[in-house]
């Protein structure tokens, strides 16, 4: 059984007049179940966040944590099996049970550039996240910001779709292992469970809630302002 993972906002502030929010959001901000389609704390931390920083400082966030499957390859490349992870899991989370909205997170692997001889190289290709939010009527989904990984790590996730959160805590271990604790990361846990390989590489200053976070709010603006979506 899923569980609720309740959580008092502390830096947000009230919807003002620049705002026109859907009742589901309002509902949401209020208490209502937001259902997250993952059980990955990092994930559940970048949704807490994202909704904090609209929500009353004193107004406790319903998070209901569901354990969905993503229906695209474990380790997505594109922007096609990284958007419908990402709404599959929003989706398959808001049909498990009454909530106000329903948010699902994936990463995956883009190609940036479009020249003669990019796909045999790794220069252009960034870690992307993609949030999708639903009520189920309105949808709403925006992405993070991007970084490379070393090539290294990145070259068997491309090939051969292996996971890119392992590769990567492997390549680190061989070359820095050692270095969780300065950088904020918790070493008994993989890093894609913590402060994840954004979080390393940038040594703590943007840890994977944070980095998640911004995707969350981009898939927000749809339902802050019904007057200029719908």
């Amino acid at each position: 059984m899923p569980t609720r993972d309740g959580a008092r906002s502390a830096t947000g502030q009230s919807l003002g007049a620049t705002f026109r929010p859907s009742p589901s959001l309002v509902a949401a901000l209020a208490g209502a179940v937001i259902r997250v389609g993952t059980e990955n704390r990092a994930k559940l931390g970048a949704v807490r966040d994202a909704f904090g920083r609209f929500a009353k400082a004193d107004a406790v966030l319903e998070l209901l944590p569901v354990e969905v499957a993503s229906d695209v390859p474990e380790q997505p490349v594109g922007w096609t099996e990284i958007v419908s992870g990402a709404r599959n899991r929003a989706r398959a989370a808001f049909a498990s049970g009454g909530c106000a909205l329903a948010v699902g997170i994936e990463d995956g692997l883009v190609r940036l550039a479009d020249t003669p001889g990019a796909e045999d190289s790794s220069d252009d290709v960034f870690n992307v996240g993609c949030a999708w939010i639903t009520d189920g009527e309105r949808d709403g989904h925006g992405f993070s910001p991007g970084f490379a990984y070393p090539e290294g790590a990145l070259a068997p996730a491309i090939r051969d779709r292996a996971p890119i959160g392992d590769l990567f805590d492997d390549h680190w271990s061989a070359h820095r292992d050692g270095d969780e604790a300065a950088a904020g990361i918790d070493p008994s846990l993989p890093s894609g469970r913590s402060g994840g390989n954004v979080g390393r590489l940038t040594g703590g200053r943007l840890d994977r809630s944070a980095y998640g976070a911004h995707a969350v709010v981009c898939a927000l603006i749809r339902f802050l302002h019904t007057d200029l979506y719908d």
